[in-house]
This record gives C-alpha cells, sequence and structure tokens, in this order.
C-alpha cells in the first residue's frame, strides 16, 4: 500500500448555508438558500413554475435558518475537530454575511469579524482552514433584482467580496476555492447560480451564460489572489462522479464519453487549462445555441486563459452508468444526478450508489487529464444514526464506506496521483442540501436535531469518531 504524503492534508468539510443558523443575526442578508424549504418534496417545490424566491413559514419549514447552529458553537465544534486531529477544516464564507445585498460597495464588518474568530479558532488548534468562496449561497437579493449569474454585473460583485476576504485572511489562509461544485448547474443550477424553472432554468443558453460569467470571475480572483499573496492556492471544485457505459453496446459507450466531457470535464477543461474545450461546439448545440451566442468581452477569453486554478478540488460519493439504449431495468439517482442501475453495486439508504474503485477511477483520470495535484474535498456515506440511551452510535457502515475509499485513494496514489488532501463531507451533521433533512447524516460528531428542528443540539461523539482520529494520527496506515 502506497504511503500518503507527510504533509497530507486530512480534515473534514462542512458549508456555512448547512451549519452555521444564524442566518438574520451579525448583519447578514438573505441568501438564496435561506428560501429553499425542507423535506423530500424540496426540489419539485424549487422547480414549480410559481416558486417566487420568498419564505413562507405557514406552509414550510426551513432548518438552514438554524442549522446546527455552528454560528454560536464553532467552537465547540473546532475543538472537536482538533481532538480528531484535523489538519485542515474546510468550510465556506456566507457571501451575505459579508455583502448583505451582494451589490455594496462597503462590506459588512461584523460578519467579517465572525470569520476572523473562526479562522483564529482554527488556528489555536494548527488547524489549516480550506475556505470556498461562494458555497451554493450567493445573496438572494442578487437573484431577485440581477437574476443570478446570469447578469455580468455580478462578475463585478463576486470580485469585491472575494477581494476583501482573500486581503482580509490572506496571511491566515494558505487554501481556496472560488465555486463549489460548478458543474452542478448542468442538472440543478439553483443553488450555483440562482436560477429555477421560474426565472430562465429551462433555457441552457441561460446556464451558459451564467458558467461564462462564472468562468471570467473565477478567473479574476485567482489571478488577484495571487497579486495579493503569490503563495496561495486557489482551486476549483467540480462535483464528480464516475461514469460508465451500461454494457459494451458502442451507442451507449459513446453516450458515456459525451457524458463524462460534458458533466465530468466541461468545467474543470476551461478552469484548468484556460480555454473552452474542443468538444464546445458540440455540447451547445444540443441545446441549439453556439458560444458566439452568449454576452462576452474580447478580454474575457484572456482573463480565462491566464487565470487558471492550482488545484483540483472535486466532491465523490457514487458513480453513475450511461444507458441511451435502455437495456438496464432499473435507474438510479443521487446527488441531484441519475442514470441506470449498476448490478455490480450497492447503494446507501438514499439510492446513491457506493463504488470506492470509482474513487480509484477518478483521481486516475483527472490527474491524467490535467496533471494538477488533486484534492478532495467531499466524499462520505449518509446515513440514519440511531443513537442509544447512553449516547452511543455505532456507525459500522460509515467506517465501512470511509475505509474503503481511503484504500482507493492508497490505491491512485501508488498509481501516480498527486493527491493532496481528503475532507469527508458533513464531519458534524448538518443539514442535508438534496433534502433539507437531518436525518441524511454523514458526520463523525452526531448532532441532537430532527428534521422538525426539535433537540437538544447536543454533540456526541459517533464510533467513526475514533476511528477517523486514528486514521489521521497514523496518516491512513491503519484503517
Amino acid at each position: 500500500m502506497a504511503k500518503f504524503k507527510k504533509d497530507f492534508l486530512w480534515g473534514g468539510a462542512t458549508a456555512a448555508n448547512q451549519a452555521e443558523g444564524g442566518y438574520k443575526e451579525g448583519g447578514r442578508g438573505l441568501s438564496i438558500a435561506d428560501v429553499l424549504p425542507g423535506g423530500k418534496q424540496r426540489f419539485d417545490i424549487i422547480n414549480s413554475e410559481d416558486f417566487n424566491w420568498e419564505i413562507d413559514e405557514d406552509k414550510y419549514k426551513y432548518p438552514n435558518h438554524v442549522a446546527i447552529d455552528h454560528y454560536h458553537r464553532f467552537k465547540e465544534d473546532i475543538k472537536l475537530f482538533a481532538e480528531m486531529g484535523f489538519k485542515v477544516y474546510r468550510f465556506s464564507i456566507s457571501w451575505s454575511r459579508i455583502f448583505p445585498k451582494g451589490d455594496e460597495l462597503t462590506p459588512n464588518e461584523e460578519g467579517l469579524k465572525f470569520y476572523d474568530q473562526m479562522i483564529d479558532e482554527c488556528l489555536k488548534y494548527d488547524i489549516e482552514p480550506v475556505i470556498t468562496i461562494s458555497h451554493y449561497e450567493m445573496p438572494l437579493y442578487l437573484v431577485t433584482e440581477y437574476n443570478g449569474w446570469t447578469n455580468r454585473k455580478l462578475i463585478e460583485f463576486y470580485e469585491r467580496f472575494s477581494k476583501v476576504v482573500l486581503t482580509r485572511y490572506h496571511s491566515k489562509v494558505k487554501y481556496w476555492m472560488t465555486f463549489n461544485e460548478i458543474n452542478s448547474a448542468e442538472h440543478f443550477p439553483v443553488m450555483s447560480q440562482g436560477l429555477v424553472n421560474s426565472n430562465g432554468a429551462k433555457d441552457k443558453k441561460n446556464v451558459f451564460q451564467s458558467w461564462h460569467n462564472q468562468f471570467v470571475a473565477s478567473a479574476r480572483v485567482v489571478k488577484m489572489g495571487h497579486e495579493i499573496d503569490e503563495s496561495l492556492q486557489i482551486g476549483a471544485m467540480i462535483l464528480y462522479a464516475t461514469s460508465y457505459g451500461y454494457n459494451s453496446d458502442p451507442v451507449n459507450q459513446m453516450a458515456n464519453l459525451e457524458s463524462e466531457q460534458e458533466f465530468n470535464f466541461f468545467c474543470g477543461d476551461v478552469q484548468v487549462r484556460g480555454a473552452y474545450p474542443a468538444y464546445t461546439d458540440r455540447y451547445m448545440a444540443k441545446s441549439g445555441i453556439k458560444l458566439s451566442d452568449l454576452e462576452t468581452q474580447p478580454s474575457d477569453f484572456e482573463d480565462i486563459k491566464t487565470g487558471t486554478v492550482d488545484y483540483i478540488g472535486f466532491s465523490y460519493y457514487m458513480s453513475m452508468v450511461a444507458d441511451v439504449t435502455n437495456a438496464a431495468s432499473e435507474s438510479a439517482q443521487g446527488n441531484f444526478i441519475g442514470g441506470a442501475k449498476n448490478p455490480f453495486l450497492k447503494s446507501s439508504e438514499w439510492g446513491w450508489q457506493i463504488d470506492p474503485i470509482g474513487l480509484r477511477i477518478a483521481l486516475n483520470e483527472l490527474y491524467g487529464r490535467y496533471e494538477k495535484p488533486l484534492f478532495i474535498v467531499e466524499n462520505g456515506l449518509g446515513a440514519k444514526d440511531e443513537i442509544t440511551s447512553d449516547h452511543q452510535i455505532n456507525d459500522d457502515y460509515r467506517i465501512d464506506y470511509l475505509r474503503e475509499h481511503i484504500n482507493a485513494m492508497a490505491d491512485a496514489v501508488s498509481d501516480g496521483v498527486d493527491l493532496m488532501g481528503y475532507t469527508p463531507w458533513g464531519c458534524i451533521d448538518i443539514v442535508s442540501a438534496s433534502t433539507g433533512e437531518m436525518s441524511k447524516r454523514y458526520g463523525f460528531i452526531y448532532v441532537d436535531l430532527d428534521n422538525d428542528g426539535n433537540g437538544s443540539m447536543d454533540r456526541y461523539k459517533k464510533k467513526s469518531f475514533d476511528w477517523y482520529k486514528n486514521v489521521i494520527k497514523t496518516n491512513g496506515e491503519e484503517i
């Protein structure tokens, strides 16, 4: 078994909109996450034609408003992360805490002071922050007044936000990512681009326009960050789902090739290679558009060329199967995407297909394509945990899942992949992004809270807590 680097970045990951709560505190403005109702019908509601970006507490529950109260309890939580031995903690900065509406000229100092405290608390325990600048929570005002990332003005607003946080924290934070799962807009543009059916999500031109604006914004911020501090490492972040053709039918294999290019690689190709890939015309033609149909400026392409990222952060939970011939008898869904059911894989309680070897494949595919350092910034098993009367949570199923994926990581390292680190998702239980539930738990730390917001919010260590602590202590030698 190959050994991980001595400075391998073990840790865990959360996002502000799923963990912090305190949605009206500290001068924070509303974000798009604040108006997304909880429950399994969350995306049916969001995708309805009359969804109006308003909070209706008489009709829906909004778990994100309180979440796990990380806003008030981050010191307690970070202390637990330190006890596990975290080298890094990946979290995001809530844009609307810093610019409540998003288009202000002056930032909200109270919001900045909150992240001063969070960052300093991490450093107190020698935990390096890994910060996602925008993680599924742009200010709501930028959607209702500017129609989200379809509007080029958001490039300016995002640059201003990024300049404020990079300038303030560069001496304390080395690792950054510009946009969380930027490619997710292929299937669900609401959280990354601010688009739903009622404001243009059905028109793929809007998605491509938003991507273009985000590519330019990301590239400018990478260049800006390097000008502020040349030691900063600023990465892209994509949702990666290893994909297979269902059978040896060349039609399915070709469909799988196109699917991988368009979903797994398109955004990475632009952000890492610095140009739109050769298959862009074919990809856009499927939606009846061309790159020349988008609102662009000549300088955009130079920005994209010169603002390439330093590393690739990505999430990996499962693999998918392409089957355009309908040879499969069943379908599978997971992390907002779908395909045919793979008969060789088991699935989680939520139907996500568990594929550790797929992670080794993903690492090899990404490193072979880009030859840039890779960082697995999300991976984990969402499951219903049972807590005993004496607060024990025996989550061996989570340990098994993570062990198999860490083994796959080690195999990829032995293949020659340059892997920077690993931050399992939801290192403490948080509100699910896909359903707004607490019952879908990922963490090493149990939070006493149910789907309706009832509970003490007390934190309890799961069996996986001590297991992961030992994994970090032995740098992955004992798993």
